[in-house]
């Protein structure tokens, strides 16, 4: 039973990087729960709480990104009930206009069942400095 829940986690996990790389609101409104308790720490940003200053926090990313490409390492993924986290390094590539950046970040991701489905409720995203 607990494995099952782990892979399910780890594929809604994948699915809401997958939503993150298309840069299609749509996509990502499809991985979060839409309450006022879900809440979202871009890197250098502050508290989004509230499905709508969280949704606008992607919008926003999405307008000003012109390709994004993850390769997700170190994932740990638990469950504790209708509750999980998966923490991992992002290993992030992006273009904004001709210029390409590749950065690590440290991220934690909480899901919540709902249901047979799981969806985000919590996205916070770290900058990796130096080599650890």
């Amino acid at each position: 039973m607990i494995e099952q829940r782990i892979e399910e986690v780890a594929r809604v996990n994948q699915a809401f990087y997958e939503a993150f790389e298309s840069l299609d609101i749509t996509q990502m409104d499809k991985i979060w729960l839409q309450q006022d308790y879900v809440t979202c720490i871009h890197p250098g940003w502050g508290l989004r709480s509230g499905w709508p200053a969280v949704r606008d926090s992607w919008v926003l990313i999405f307008n000003h990104t012109f390709d994004m490409k993850f390769e997700l390492t170190d994932v740990e993924v638990q469950v504790a009930g209708d509750v999980a986290w998966v923490i991992c390094t992002e290993n992030l590539t992006t273009k904004q206009d001709e210029t390409t950046v590749q950065t690590r970040i440290l991220a934690t991701n909480l899901f919540e069942r709902v249901g047979d489905e799981w969806l985000m409720i919590h996205h916070h995203g770290s900058p990796v400095m130096g080599g650890g």
